[in-house]
């Protein structure tokens, strides 16, 4: 579905901030990729582009893989913006440049959507989701594009079905330089964990595309060229189990067509351990990795703040039941919660070591708005909003301190020797369980064989050529060629390498100790 009626035709320049530098950005890993510049295509931003007027041209830039030009500004009559908090500081430059050129900018996504005055500078501002305030965004522009002599504020009430939307125009952007594909099936999640914002933004009652449309964005994006690994962005894979069970045939039958080129990927409650009926048919469906939000083994925590979902399989049970199915489990880990104790760092190693879970996004606790969390500590005065700090919560325990476990806990999971231990069983195990399906044509084609060969190239020469741990690459290395299995070797090799280097630079001091962190460790772009 596009917005109809719009007679006029208006230039519409749709810009996508930088990200600041993160743990899941993985850009240590693209100098061993073959030109992968970026994470994964943004998805608001590009479902936008599709729902404009068919008559208007849109171009569509990623400034985590070109800046936005001279030309691109003068082209535009408008200008759209989207991102998250962490963007923050990018949009508000994005802004400001267009406003150079005196052009109308818009902000919309989940950022200026929790916190609008965030951005006093832009001219529109689009709070909440696709809806009828997308359509007076497009009116408003159509009846004339110039700023406005004060700030607009166009909030959704009337959501657009999800049934509705339209197919991202992922043809606008360069999706062979992502590491992965994205796609949305359903938004909203029925849990009510404490520092979560997406009951807030998003709702409890995931709203949810059909099926059919979900296998016509699939294909769309393979003819735009996404070959490798499509991730489901939605926020519980499973917040619906009824849909996910009446969705997986569809994406068996898909991969079946289409020859097994592409795998899968979600995020998911740590309780869909306890649904084989689900996990079967990922597996059937070329589901490789599982996000779970663990956020800690300790029990008590888990209730503090909401989440005793995550109980009702003991923890390690359930990471090694979706590992029986194939899937390579990755797992979210908070630190600074109310609950940590001194000993809360030597836990969450050992944790680390018995899981053998390759991939942990360590996070000190961040308060987002619009989160309980947020509510909680605002009452017992314990936000602080002081940009110097990797958190924005006062701790219980002292501040220093749990920094230093923090950067402990970083420096010894991602020390080479114990993270290559975990991907070791990971190819042993895990991926030993995945099913076996005959190479696809497509698979054998020499563009394929090229791509793989210049990725062997650049990890065999920057890490076990050049890099410090080769010692350790060549044993995991040479054990992978014995058995044939370069996939295995090239993903292991890549991400490894990100996790090694982030963790090293964050460490050292160099890297924020949150994802979500207000520090900055670029200058600050101020609101004009």
């Amino acid at each position: 579905m596009r917005a109809e009626g719009i007679g006029t035709v208006r230039r519409i320049l749709c810009v996508f901030p930088r990200y600041t530098s993160s743990f899941g950005t993985f850009e240590y890993a693209y100098p061993l990729t073959d030109g992968v510049q970026a994470f994964m295509p943004p998805q608001g931003l590009l479902l936008i582009a599709a729902y404009l007027p068919a008559n208007w041209p849109v171009r569509f830039i990623d400034e985590n893989i070109r800046p936005a030009t001279k030309e691109d500004f003068e082209w535009a009559e408008a200008v759209f913006v989207s991102g998250m908090h962490i963007q923050r500081q990018q949009m508000n430059d994005i802004c400001r440049r267009a406003h150079a050129f005196d052009l109308a900018v818009a902000i919309g996504g989940p950022s200026v959507s929790a916190c609008p005055d965030y951005y006093p500078s832009f001219d529109y501002l689009h709070v909440g989701e696709l809806g009828d305030a997308t359509n007076e965004l497009i009116a408003r522009l159509a009846r004339d594009p110039s700023r406005p002599a004060q700030q607009v504020v166009l909030t959704t009430k009337d959501r657009l079905s999800m049934t509705e939307f339209p197919i991202p125009a992922y043809e606008l952007a360069e999706v062979r330089k992502y590491l992965l594909g994205s796609i949305q099936y359903s938004s909203g999640c029925p849990y009510q964990c404490e520092f979560c914002d997406i009951p807030g933004l998003y709702g409890r009652n995931p709203r949810l595309k059909t099926p059919e449309q979900i296998i016509a964005e699939l294909d769309r994006m393979r003819e735009c060229g996404i070959t490798d690994t499509v991730y489901f962005v939605d926020d519980n894979f499973i917040g619906n189990r009824k849909a996910t069970l009446d969705l997986l045939p569809h994406l068996i039958e898909w991969q079946k067509r289409t020859g097994y080129v592409v795998r899968l990927a979600c995020e998911a409650t740590l309780n869909i351990a306890k649904r084989p009926e689900i996990l079967e048919k990922m597996r059937e469906a070329m589901f490789v990795t599982v996000f779970c939000g663990i956020e800690t083994p300790d029990p008590d925590a888990l209730h503090a703040m909401h989440k005793d979902h995550n109980m009702m399989v003991p923890i390690q049970e359930g990471i090694h039941t979706i590992n029986s199915y194939g899937m390579e489990v990755v797992s979210g880990i908070i630190m600074g919660l109310d609950t940590d104790k001194p000993g809360t760092a030597d836990a969450l190693l050992n944790f680390v070591d018995e899981s053998r879970i390759p991939l942990l996004t360590i996070n000190l606790l961040q308060a987002l708005p619009k989160t309980p969390l947020w509510d909680r500590l605002e009452r017992e005065g314990r936000l602080n909003h002081d940009d110097s700090r990797d958190s924005n919560v006062e701790f219980l325990l002292p501040y220093e301190q749990v920094v230093e476990s923090w950067r402990k806990c970083m420096e010894v999971a991602y020390q080479p020797e114990k993270l290559y231990a975990r991907y070791q069983y990971q190819c042993d195990y895990t991926y030993a369980q995945r099913i076996k399906v005959p190479v696809a044509p497509e698979q054998k084609s020499w563009t394929n064989i090229k791509r793989a060969l210049i990725m062997l190239r650049n990890i065999f020469w920057q890490v076990g050529v050049l890099g410090d741990y080769r010692k350790v690459f060549w044993k995991f290395a040479l054990g992978r060629l014995r058995r044939g299995d370069i996939e295995g070797l090239i993903g292991s090799a890549t991400i490894a390498h990100h996790l090694i280097e982030f963790a090293r630079a964050a460490t050292s001091g160099r890297q924020n100790a949150s994802n979500y962190s207000i520090r900055l460790r670029e200058a600050s772009v101020p609101a004009e």
